[in-house]
């Protein structure tokens, strides 16, 4: 893309793109921090990082006070989100609104601030919605991130490590279809993340959220992973998953997304030769913990009578594997669909069919 091209795309769809603000309450970040530790805090929030007041006692966590609002708040984080409908609909990633105890704010093109209200959170990918009291807004429309192509030029947009707002980095589409394991924090549980976008458009922290787009100014994916210590490797999840999302909050009012009720590990050679499996493809039925059984209970997998160690062969007569593991079909799939899974059961083989709930 010349350099023309970029500018007009840049400044068509930079009003629509946001900041969004993470801030605790004082009292409660002092709570939940240990004494030992810090709290993030953006350079750009005040210049300086918190320290251990000696005034209030040894240990004591002491934020200086220019780092707290009239409110009692303190900025712990930030990201990107994309306004989607004049309506302040906006886009962005679950990661960046996972804490159900924080406030968070969105910043428009021009420092217009308004709180957020979250209507939804996507139980299986990074996606999240937000809502905001203000309308008449510029918005971006959603491509179709199916019909990408390798080499394809994109732009991604967002607050880069949550201080510097409106970064633009141009690159290509690198990878399709990639499979990440990832984390949003250090203490998080890890969540494998399939059918993601590869691009060596710098994303950095801060730009999860924000919108990549291709050069018809259309959003094609939502940044959303970094590779650590690696160079031009970015992840953003194709849009068309987000797609689903908001049609679900315009006809339900959240998402909803379908429960199989299985706890699995996907067959390969290894794993059939480490449990001593009698094939080697399908979903081994596994507990996770001695909490969490591999059947969860009351759940459509329960009710159908699958139990701890099945081996589910296939779905609706489609082998499963590595390759095609039970949830890239889910995906496809709505609650309240009938399915029939081919199960093994030490010897046995049988048909159980059974009708997906809703993921709550």
């Amino acid at each position: 893309m010349d350099d023309k091209r970029v500018i007009r795309i840049v400044e068509k769809v930079m009003p629509s793109v946001v900041s969004i603000v993470i801030s605790k309450h004082l009292e409660d970040l002092e709570k939940e921090l240990p004494k030992e530790m810090f709290p993030f805090i953006p350079e750009g929030a005040g210049g300086r990082r918190p320290g251990i007041g000696k005034g209030a006692g040894a240990g004591t966590l002491k934020i200086p006070s220019d780092m707290v609002d009239k409110n009692g708040m303190v900025q712990v984080g930030g990201g990107s989100g994309t306004v989607v409908a004049p309506d302040g609909l906006i886009l962005t990633n679950k990661h960046v609104v996972a804490d159900r105890r924080a406030a968070y704010t969105v910043i428009l093109d021009g420092d217009r601030r308004f709180p957020a209200e979250i209507l939804s959170r996507d139980p299986i990918n990074d996606v999240a919605i937000l809502k905001i009291g203000a309308g008449g807004l510029p918005f971006l429309k959603l491509g179709d991130a199916a019909k990408l192509k390798l080499g394809q030029s994109v732009i991604a947009i967002g607050n880069a490590l949550g201080i510097f707002r409106n970064t633009v980095s141009l690159g290509i589409v690198s990878g399709l279809s990639r499979s990440v394991t990832a984390q949003a924090e250090p203490d998080a549980a890890p969540q494998e993340m399939r059918g993601l976008i590869q691009t060596d458009a710098a994303i950095n922290p801060g730009n999860s959220g924000g919108p990549l787009v291709d050069k018809n100014c259309l959003v094609v994916g939502v940044n959303t992973a970094v590779v650590s210590g690696a160079q031009s490797i970015g992840f953003a999840i194709p849009v068309n998953a987000a797609r689903r999302d908001l049609e679900d909050i315009a006809r339900y009012g959240r998402i909803r997304r379908p429960l199989l009720g299985l706890r699995y590990l996907m067959i390969d050679d290894d794993l059939r030769a480490k449990l001593d499996l009698p094939v080697d493809y399908g979903a081994l039925a596994i507990r996770e913990s001695n909490h969490d059984g591999a059947v969860v209970p009351e759940s459509p997998a329960a009710k159908a009578g699958l139990r701890e160690k099945d081996i589910v062969l296939s779905l609706n007569g489609a082998r499963l594997d590595r390759d095609h593991p039970i949830q890239d079909f889910l995906e496809n799939l709505n609650v309240g669909d009938e399915i029939a899974l081919t199960v093994l059961r030490g010897a046995k083989r049988f048909e159980a069919k059974l009708t997906l709930a809703e993921r709550k």
